[in-house]
């Protein structure tokens, strides 16, 4: 949803507890870059149904990046500079 050299505000529908620590990647197509990230907070958006038929809520949570060396925060700045307003980042992953 939003990006920045700091942190980024994402959309999923998997529970990110506050406090909890994560990684950020990146996909390749936009720089290839994993940083660690910290879950500052986490609210319910809305709901949806899976091709299942069952109902998933959705979420939206703000993620802090954290122990970002020099050389992650220039690839940043590049991949922020690149991106342009409401264009997104296509696929991202959290992993725990």
């Amino acid at each position: 949803v939003d990006l920045s050299v700091t942190g980024a505000r994402i959309e999923h529908s998997e529970l990110l507890r506050p406090g909890s620590a994560c990684a950020f990647q990146f996909p390749p197509a936009i720089g290839s870059l994993v940083v660690s990230a910290r879950v500052i907070h986490s609210t319910v958006i809305g709901a949806m149904q899976d091709s299942d038929g069952e109902r998933q809520l959705r979420y939206q949570t703000g993620v802090q990046f954290v122990a970002v060396t020099p050389e992650q925060r220039t690839v940043l700045e590049g991949i922020v500079e690149r991106l342009t307003p409401g264009g997104g980042v296509g696929v991202v992953r959290l992993l725990f």
